[in-house]
């Protein structure tokens, strides 16, 4: 199970920090990662970890502002968000997979959380 939080309504150039906790069976977890959806639009990767801690891709918009990071002994995956810019609202999702490698397709993806929702003022 994956519990997301941390979105709100901030400004843009302000930070927020998205938490996911995960709970349950972990064991065949091969990374997680965090997608977004805007109003109208289709789900999107953002970024994705590697189970390990050691590798991690992100979506070319996102590049040098978010970083997506794990704490091991919470069992929580963040994801941190400086600066937000308007184009970044959407309803945030975190998201583990059992595939081996790194994917940017919600397809790959098996466990969902159920969404916190990012609103960015211009």
């Amino acid at each position: 199970q994956l519990q997301a939080s941390g979105g709100g309504l901030v400004q843009a150039g302000d930070s927020l920090r998205l938490s996911c906790a995960a709970s349950g069976r972990t064991f065949n977890i091969e990374s997680m990662g965090w997608f977004r959806q805007a109003p109208g639009k289709e789900r999107e990767f953002v970024a994705v970890l590697s189970w390990s801690g050691d590798n991690t891709y992100y979506e070319d918009s996102v590049k040098g502002r978010f970083a997506i990071s794990r704490d091991n002994a919470k069992n929580t995956m963040y994801l941190q968000m400086n600066p937000l810019k308007p184009e970044d609202t959407a309803v945030y999702y975190c998201a583990a997979s059992t595939w081996s490698g790194l994917s940017h397709y919600t397809y790959a993806y098996k466990f969902w959380g159920q969404g916190t929702e990012v609103t960015v003022s211009s």
